[in-house]
């Protein structure tokens, strides 16, 4: 599902900055796909640190083909072998054992997650161990459907900004502050096409 802003965003956004205009003209048909289910959202997530997009889908695939319904209870029947045998790593499996704990165990902010505040949501996820606030600003982005989410810790991210701006790294905080005044509340759009400038296959989580 695209999310409610997309269509406003990127015309606001086209009329600001020249540079994404351009990039936004380049996929015309193609936007950012919001995953409802945020338990998967955060294992894709896990998944997806510090790996490639092509990567990280493969390993989603593997995984999520081990069982019918990956859910917390489901994830934590799974033997280790069968999750290491997808390509996960020890660590990246026991960040995903700490999501599943925590799912079962936070039922109540799980089924109010949708009505809560971006800051709320992020002082929350931080206390799992694995997630910091690189995966949280991915929730934020492709789960709770925030706008204006500006991840400086994303690799990719800051690469394309330095592609595309032609700015040496590491970028000025200056500039990064002036970007960010430029493209909000949309900063989230800004940030997929900008990933998107970069891979061969939309990013998700």
């Amino acid at each position: 599902m695209k999310p409610k802003y997309w269509n406003k965003g990127k015309t606001y956004l086209s009329n600001k900055d020249r540079v994404l205009k351009r990039i936004i003209n380049q996929y015309p048909n193609q936007s950012l796909k919001l995953n409802e289910n945020s338990f998967h959202a955060l294992i894709n997530s896990i998944i997806g640190q510090q790996i490639s997009v092509a990567a990280a889908n493969s390993m989603k695939n593997k995984l999520f083909s081990l069982k019918k319904n990956i859910t917390p209870k489901t994830i934590k029947n799974i033997k280790k072998n069968d999750l290491s045998k997808c390509g996960l790593s020890k660590q990246k499996i026991l960040y995903i054992n700490n999501i599943s704990d925590f799912f079962l165990e936070n039922k109540k902010f799980i089924n109010e997650i949708h009505k809560l505040e971006d800051q709320c949501i992020r002082e929350k996820l931080i206390e799992i161990k694995g997630i910091g606030n690189w995966t949280v600003d991915m929730f934020l982005i492709f789960t709770h459907g925030s706008s204006n989410i500006f991840p400086t810790g994303d690799l990719g991210f800051i690469k394309a900004i330095s592609k595309h701006y032609k700015k040496d790294l590491p970028l000025d905080d200056k500039f990064l502050s002036r970007l960010l005044k430029k493209w909000s509340p949309y900063s989230s759009i800004a940030t997929w096409y900008l990933w998107r400038s970069l891979d061969p296959i939309p990013v998700s989580y």
